[in-house]
């Protein structure tokens, strides 16, 4: 099948072989997460509807990026009811600015709105077509990024604040309910978390992961 590298300043189209989870660029050779050309389409239909009506709150995304002192990623989050459960959680916890990437559902959507109970009034949000459309934005303005995933060298999200490793402004990221994060999105970290897991399953689910993580962090971190 047929994919297209992400990264904006290559775009190189190329075939992948099959059942490919991971995928390197011939062209630039960084691994990213396949994607079939199909599926690129229709995140490139979202993302021109969404400038064309302007539905992202603040404006299109190619606007001037205003970054909060505490922001987060989701990305291709595919369950509707997980976002707005983000939503909710983010206005609870003090996380002023969500940016939605790939598949990840936005606003207004009825099952957003169902767990957000309208948090996404109170959020700033944005929609991106995919992670390093916005990630590297934010590390030039000096946003400390951390991916919230499991394995890849990480380390325990409350040893990381204890020690000091973690700072504002930041930008929690977190990924797909199945694949979590993808290479491309997390080379672009500065550190890796996780959250230790005590029983027998390995994960938890994303919503409820970034709740977890988004209190754990705003309890040693300032806000404003």
């Amino acid at each position: 099948m047929w994919s297209r590298c992400p990264r904006p300043d290559c775009q190189y189209q190329f075939e992948a072989p099959a059942g490919s989870q991971i995928v390197n660029c011939p062209q630039c050779k960084k691994e990213a997460r396949f994607r079939s050309l199909d599926l690129l389409g229709q995140i490139d239909r979202i993302y021109e509807r969404r400038l064309q009506s302007q539905a992202v709150a603040g404006g299109p995304a190619g606007w001037p990026l205003q970054t909060a002192c505490l922001s987060a990623l989701v990305e291709d989050v595919r369950s509707l009811w997980n976002v707005g459960s983000i939503f909710r959680t983010a206005d609870g916890a003090g996380i002023g600015q969500l940016f939605l990437c790939g598949i990840t559902g936005c606003p207004p959507r009825a099952e957003i709105n169902k767990t957000s109970l309208g948090a996404e009034e109170s959020v700033s949000w944005r929609y991106y077509r995919n992670s390093l459309e916005v990630l590297p934005q934010l590390a030039e303005q000096g946003v400390q990024i951390v991916g919230l995933e499991l394995g890849r060298g990480s380390v325990a999200l409350g040893q990381a604040l204890a020690e000091g490793k973690i700072r504002t402004p930041l930008c929690l990221v977190v990924g797909n309910e199945v694949c979590g994060l993808a290479a491309e999105t997390a080379s672009c970290c500065e550190l890796l978390c996780y959250l230790p897991m005590r029983g027998v399953k390995e994960s938890l689910n994303v919503a409820v992961a970034f709740g977890a993580a988004a209190y754990l962090v705003t309890e040693h971190l300032p806000t404003g």
